[in-house]
């Protein structure tokens, strides 16, 4: 039997599962059900008892109520765009997967208190359009932002290109509704900027890849719709003139900066030679490269201030050329490039990726030392480091060396990443910034969290889901 099939027969829960969420949203012949058992990298394949796709939160806490009772472990699945595995189910078949896609309402819109109630379902991109047309923004922004949903970008805790100013997921929430592993409906959701009665218990859920507890709805919080924007592509010489450059673009700007983006040249190179369509983003060229967009409410001024910064950057040698996107499309394949550094090296080969956060004041450093140790480790691999320097977020995806065997560098992945992750906790890093911890690092972790640290999330895990079935073998081992 293929990985992609069903373990066995029908289960005989599928009719009790029926009766909740009706038959249509029972899931269980092998084409409808593969698609929710693999993921994007197709690192991992797994089976299936079932597939529901519940409507509302009630029809959720019927089912984990059900769980509860049987002692079905269940695996809630939003966008499946997850990159560590923690949306998967495991090989046993005995797992069902809650798919919170149909539960794609917004719920409410409230401009006064600048938040939007949004249910789990609902793709990132039109929690963005709905506060767009409520002339409000919602900042966190992804690559997979047409597909992820914010159920799970919560559940994750994803960051992006926007960290820099509004923070991570969990920085961009008032309340949370959440169905515990029993069923239980767990509701905060307020629209309030103070409460301080106990413990903030959303913070639990956010970050958790839902191990604790499903989340169904979420107050997020909403912003003023910039008025006006700059965007520039901006040639550096390493990532220290980078940095100082981003020191000096918060001095002068402030709040306003909004992105800063750090790409190598190898990165463009193997945009240009892979992807349809595209060009070099300057008239010259150069080793290291920043994206850098200001925004503010203000509706002129900022065009000054972004030429002033260059102006300066450039007399300070911080930085070697600049261009200023002079319209909507160049702003547009700006963002363009940026995006598909993380698509293009697969053309080339096998990929050891990594997603990593040092302080910024240690980015050029770690950098250096990666470069150093991944070419003594792997002679002639490309290591294509790009991310959001503004947050000291890298990621470093090593790639193979032109003409190599992918399956004979790709078994190299647990030493290159042992070294990678070496010099990050010689930073006081983290080795996992945005993606989370799912499968691919649930072993890691005990070697780089504090120990007490984890004796507590053991704690949490223990009594929000005694259990053992949200989402077992994620996160923790």
């Amino acid at each position: 039997m293929s990985a992609t099939t069903l373990s066995r027969p029908v289960s005989p829960l599928v009719p009790r599962f029926a009766a909740i969420v009706g038959e249509r949203y029972v899931l269980t012949d092998p084409g409808d059900v593969e698609p929710y058992l693999i993921e994007q990298r197709d690192l991992w394949h797994g089976r299936a008892l079932c597939v529901l796709r519940p409507g509302s939160t009630a029809e959720v806490s019927a089912i984990m109520k059900l769980c509860h009772e049987t002692n079905t472990p269940v695996v809630p699945q939003g966008g499946n765009t997850g990159l560590v595995g923690g949306q998967v189910p495991d090989e046993s078949g005995t797992q069902v997967i809650l798919s919170l896609n149909r539960m794609d309402r917004v719920r409410e819109i409230d401009t006064a208190s600048n938040t939007m109630t949004v249910e789990a379902g609902l793709q990132l991109i039109r929690v963005q359009e709905a506060a767009d047309g409520a002339d409000r923004l919602f900042p966190l922004s992804l690559a997979s932002e047409g597909s992820c949903t914010i159920g799970g970008n919560l559940s994750t805790n994803a960051g992006g290109t926007a960290v820099i100013t509004y923070g991570n997921a969990r920085d961009l929430v008032t309340g949370l509704e959440v169905v515990l592993a029993d069923g239980r409906v767990m509701s905060t959701l307020s629209k309030l900027k103070k409460d301080n009665t106990g413990y903030d218990l959303k913070h639990l859920f956010m970050g958790a890849e839902g191990t604790l507890g499903i989340i169904t709805a979420a107050v997020v919080k909403l912003f003023p719709k910039p008025r006006s924007r700059e965007t520039a592509f901006v040639g550096v010489a390493d990532p220290r003139k980078a940095t100082a450059f981003l020191t000096l673009a918060q001095e002068m700007a402030g709040s306003d900066v909004k992105t800063f983006e750090l790409m190598p040249r190898v990165g463009i190179e193997f945009m240009l030679k892979h992807c349809a369509g595209t060009r070099e983003p300057m008239n010259t060229t150069h080793r290291w490269y920043v994206l850098i967009e200001l925004a503010t409410q203000l509706e002129s001024g900022l065009s000054e201030t972004m030429l002033s910064l260059l102006e300066r950057a450039a007399e300070r040698d911080l930085i070697e050329d600049a261009v200023v996107a002079a319209s909507i499309d160049q702003r547009r394949y700006f963002w363009r490039v940026r995006e598909l550094l993380a698509e293009a090296p697969k053309y080339e080969g096998g990929s050891i990726k990594h997603d990593i956060c040092v302080p910024v004041s240690k980015v050029a450093e770690f950098l250096d030392e990666a470069f150093v140790v991944c070419a003594k480790m792997v002679p002639d691999s490309r290591l294509v480091a790009f991310g959001h320097l503004g947050d000291g977020n890298m990621h470093t995806n090593l790639t193979q060396p032109v003409g190599a065997d992918k399956e004979e560098f790709l078994a190299k992945w647990i030493e290159v990443n042992a070294a990678v992750h070496a010099i990050v906790a010689k930073h006081q890093g983290s080795i996992s910034a945005e993606h989370g911890i799912g499968v691919l690092k649930r072993d890691l972790l005990p070697g780089v969290k504090d120990p007490v640290a984890m004796e507590v999330m053991r704690a949490l895990k223990k009594t929000l889901d005694p259990k053992g079935l949200l989402n077992p073998g994620k996160v923790l081992a």
